[in-house]
C-alpha cells in the first residue's frame, strides 16, 4: 500500500480496502513484531544454506540442514519462508533414458537383487552403471560403482569411450578402496560388463557379477537414481566448454557434495559419509581423493588399483 501513496491518497487507498485512515497509521507507525523478526532472521539463514547447496537444496533438506544447527523451527515454516523468499530446490526430470547396448554374443551373470536394493551392511550389495557429459569438445563418460548400504560412490572413473576398461577402472577403485570380502556387483546388460575381461576381473577379486534385464531401466533403479540427482544438480546447469572442465565438475560433484555433504532422504537427511560415521564402521575411509589427477580409464586395468591421470600413482 505504502508503495502506491506517491499515486494515491492514502484516504482513497483505505476507503477502497475497507481499512480506517487512523487504522493504518497506526499500523505503518508500529515496530515489527518478533515473529516478524524471527523471520527475517531464519530467511537469511536459509538464503546462506541454499547459495551453500548451489541452489539446489529444497525445503526438506534445508529443515534438515537447520536441524542440524540446533534451529527448532516446522518444516512448513521453511517452505513458507522459501516462497515468499522465491526461492526453490531442483527437482529431476522423470523417466529415463536407456543407454545399454547389450553383445548379443555374450552371456550375462543371473539376476542376484531382483530390484531388492537394500542392504543391512556395507560392502554387501553394489550398484554400477555408466552414463555420458556432454561438453563444446565432444562427450567424456562417467562409470561409478554404489554401495546401496550408505549410497555412497565408492569407485568412479572417467573416460572419451563408454568401454570395458572404463568400467573395469571403477571396480578397481572400488575393490581397493573398500576391500570387500564377499559382494554382489550388480549392473545392467550392457556389452561392458558382460565381457571377457570384465568376467575374469570379478572372479580374481572374488566379486560376484549380477545383472538385470535388458532395457528396464527399474532393475538397476538405484544406479540411475544417481545419475538423475547428477543430471539435474549439476549437468543441466552446466554447460562445459572443455572435457578437463567437464572433468573437474564431477571430480567435485562426487567428492566434494555427493559422498561428503548432499543429503539423502533415504538416509533419514544425512550424506553418505555421514551415515557411515554414525554406522561405526571400520570401512577405509574413502573420503581424500587424490590432491591433483582424475580417475581415468585406460592404465593399469589389469591391477586392482585405481587408474588416475597422476602418473605416480600408477603401478603397471
Amino acid at each position: 500500500m505504502s508503495a502506491n501513496q506517491a499515486d494515491l491518497p492514502v484516504e482513497s487507498m483505505c476507503r477502497v480496502l475497507g481499512v480506517s485512515a487512523s487504522g493504518f497509521y497506526a499500523w505503518s507507525g508500529r515496530a515489527p513484531s518478533a515473529r516478524r523478526l524471527q523471520d527475517a532472521v531464519l530467511t537469511e539463514r536459509i538464503r546462506q544454506i541454499h547459495a551453500a547447496s548451489d541452489e539446489i537444496y529444497g525445503s526438506p533438506n534445508i529443515h534438515a540442514e537447520l536441524r542440524d544447527e540446533g534451529t527448532r523451527v516446522g518444516r512448513k515454516r521453511v517452505a513458507r519462508l522459501m516462497r515468499q523468499a522465491r526461492l526453490r530446490g531442483v527437482s529431476r526430470r522423470r523417466g529415463f533414458v536407456v543407454t545399454t547396448r547389450r553383445d548379443a554374443r555374450s552371456r550375462p551373470a543371473a539376476d542376484l537383487v531382483n530390484r531388492s536394493f537394500a542392504a543391512e551392511e556395507a560392502n554387501r550389495l553394489w550398484v554400477a552403471d555408466m552414463t555420458y557429459v556432454p561438453t563444446w569438445a565432444g562427450f567424456i563418460f562417467l562409470a561409478i560403482v554404489v554401495d546401496v548400504w550408505s549410497r555412497r560412490i565408492v569407485g568412479w572413473a572417467i573416460g572419451e569411450s563408454m568401454s570395458t576398461e572404463l568400467v573395469l577402472s571403477a571396480l578397481n577403485m572400488a575393490v581397493t578402496i573398500r576391500k570387500p570380502r564377499e559382494v554382489i556387483h550388480h549392473s545392467d546388460q550392457g556389452s561392458q560388463y558382460t565381457s571377457i575381461a570384465f568376467g575374469r576381473r570379478c572372479r580374481e577379486m572374488g566379486v560376484k557379477p549380477s545383472m538385470g534385464s535388458v532395457g528396464d531401466a527399474y532393475d538397476n533403479a538405484m544406479a540411475e537414481s544417481v545419475f538423475a540427482s547428477l543430471e539435474c544438480e549439476l549437468i543441466d546447469r552446466r554447460s562445459f566448454k572443455t572435457k578437463g572442465e567437464a572433468r573437474m565438475a564431477l571430480f567435485t560433484w562426487v567428492e566434494g557434495w555427493y559422498n561428503t555433504r548432499r543429503r539423502h532422504s533415504a538416509l533419514g537427511r544425512i550424506s553418505p559419509k555421514e551415515f557411515e560415521r554414525r554406522q561405526d564402521t571400520t570401512l577405509t575411509n574413502p573420503a581424500s581423493p587424490p590432491r591433483t589427477g582424475l580417475p581415468t580409464a585406460g592404465a593399469c586395468v589389469a591391477l586392482a588399483t585405481p587408474a588416475v591421470d597422476n602418473p605416480t600413482l600408477h603401478h603397471c
